[in-house]
């Protein structure tokens, strides 16, 4: 969804745990829930508690280790049905975890003339939703591979994490000829410490520990929205 707008700068926005409180982990137990069959629904969220460990340990590792790793969850679920869920999931799970001040915060951002982007690890249909109501001008999310209709559990590339999204948002700034010294980003987790750099104007949202250090260390603002 490309905006129309023209403007020399940009806000970046990360999303779980920066504008919601729910995360991706949030969004697979809904899939896992919510499988055509009773059945099918028990095994499916039973695992995802069971791998919960898992996860949490390939986060230590590295953001996208663990997005590889993570994804692989979704090997064989149909793209329509995830689709059409993702509607149905921004309403319950999505929607209500948006933080008070997230609102606000992009109003704000929105007025100073900043073209508006969110850039997220979540799926590209899972993070559609919450683009459009908060009208942005833009988002970058992974993507699925999918094979005859159903999810090969991989992602195209480019991953959206860690590192890599300073890398995404340079080349997105040159495609829309945007000034990144005068472009905003705002994050909570310390995995993003590279697309925070990378602009002129970082602010840590709902920081972490070690993101909170990094912040005071180079004076960027720090602000919570929860």
């Amino acid at each position: 969804m490309a905006g129309k707008k023209l403007t020399s700068s940009a806000a970046f926005y990360d999303v779980d745990g920066t504008l919601i409180s729910a995360n991706i982990v949030h969004a697979f137990a809904y899939y896992a829930m919510n499988q055509p069959t009773l059945a099918g629904s028990l095994f499916k969220t039973a695992r995802t508690v069971l791998s919960l460990p898992v996860f949490w340990a390939a986060d230590k590792v590295s953001r996208k280790f663990f997005n590889e790793l993570f994804y692989r969850y979704y090997r064989g679920v149909s793209e329509d049905r995830l689709v059409v869920l993702a509607e149905e999931m921004f309403e319950e799970v999505i929607k209500p975890s948006l933080y008070p001040g997230a609102i606000d915060l992009i109003e704000e951002s929105r007025r100073a003339g900043c073209r508006q982007v969110l850039i997220s690890g979540g799926l590209d249909f899972c993070v559609w939703p919450l683009a459009r109501y908060l009208k942005m001008d833009d988002f970058i999310a992974n993507r699925l591979e999918f094979s005859g209709g159903y999810a090969t559990g991989q992602l195209e590339k480019p991953l959206v994490a860690g590192a890599t999204k300073a890398v995404i948002i340079r080349d997105y700034a040159a495609k829309h000829g945007l000034d990144l010294s005068k472009c905003w980003a705002y994050s909570d987790s310390y995995s993003d410490y590279p697309m925070l750099a990378v602009v002129g104007r970082p602010t840590a949202v709902n920081p972490d520990l070690r993101l909170r250090a990094v912040a005071r260390s180079y004076d960027w603002p720090v602000i919570h929205l929860n």
